[in-house]
């Protein structure tokens, strides 16, 4: 009977995951914390690590026992999720001692805009600034009430809370298009934008007032026969309104 040979190949692979074994176990044995795992796969005298350090945070609910009134007022604002020690900074030293320690107060612009400057990749419809065009050099709350922070009027453009979008119709064939040629803009929504929207088309007739064969517009406008193309998709789900040249 003819025994096989191993394959010489098989050897420093053997070698190789032999030596991987040992260097796992070595580890488990010899690098890992003493306490490792007893709270699954954590340190358990981290929980003794963190309990040692200082306080410096001392919570919403400290600060709402001596302000109250300022606590209430912001709970009715867009502020209200936006916790005091995120602009007042951490307050544990104040509570203890508020003779002694007071609460940042920001002032500056720049901590204003840590949320408010533009910045594509936030929500549409969140209140963003260009810092360098909006009201330059003025004190944020020259304007706006921290705690309460409404708009001391309903603003004049949609670029107030939606300058991703009018920054790519700018560019477009449709940026000179006002917003409310395509969309509905109930008074309300300047005014609690969250709880009233702006409408957008849900039609073809819409996109067919400029584009449709026989639209009265001008004649450098692209034109289709809006009965049978794209047949019955709407415009939108394969043009973007913002950027029309951009199929999608």
């Amino acid at each position: 009977m003819k025994v096989k040979k191993i394959p010489q190949q098989l050897i420093p692979l053997a070698f190789l995951l032999a030596l991987a074994v040992a260097a796992l176990v070595i580890m488990r044995l010899v690098l890992l914390p003493e306490t490792f795992g007893e709270y699954g796969h954590y340190r358990a005298l981290a929980v003794d690590d963190v309990a040692a350090l200082d306080i410096a945070y001392a919570g919403h609910q400290a600060c709402a026992e001596c302000h109250d009134d300022v606590y209430e007022l912001k709970q009715q604002s867009n502020h209200r999720g936006v916790a005091c020690e995120a602009c007042h900074g951490p307050a544990a030293a104040h509570i203890e001692a508020p003779d002694e320690y007071a609460p940042e107060v920001p002032r500056n612009r720049e901590h204003c805009t840590l949320c408010h400057g533009y910045n594509p990749t936030r929500p549409t419809g969140f209140p963003q600034i260009i810092p360098e065009l909006h009201n330059p050099r003025q004190p944020c709350m020259t304007c706006h009430q921290p705690h309460h922070p409404e708009l001391p009027h309903a603003p004049e453009e949609c670029a107030a809370c939606h300058r991703q979008i009018v920054n790519e119709k700018a560019v477009s064939h449709h940026a000179s298009l006002s917003c409310t040629t395509c969309h509905d803009l109930p008074a309300e929504h300047l005014v609690d934008p969250v709880m009233v929207r702006a409408l957008k088309p849900s039609t073809r007739e819409k996109c067919g007032q400029c584009h449709a064969s026989n639209a009265d517009s001008a004649p450098e406008i692209p034109r289709i026969e809006l009965a049978t193309h794209g047949e019955g998709y709407l415009c939108w789900e394969c043009h973007y309104p913002h950027q029309p040249e951009a199929n999608r």
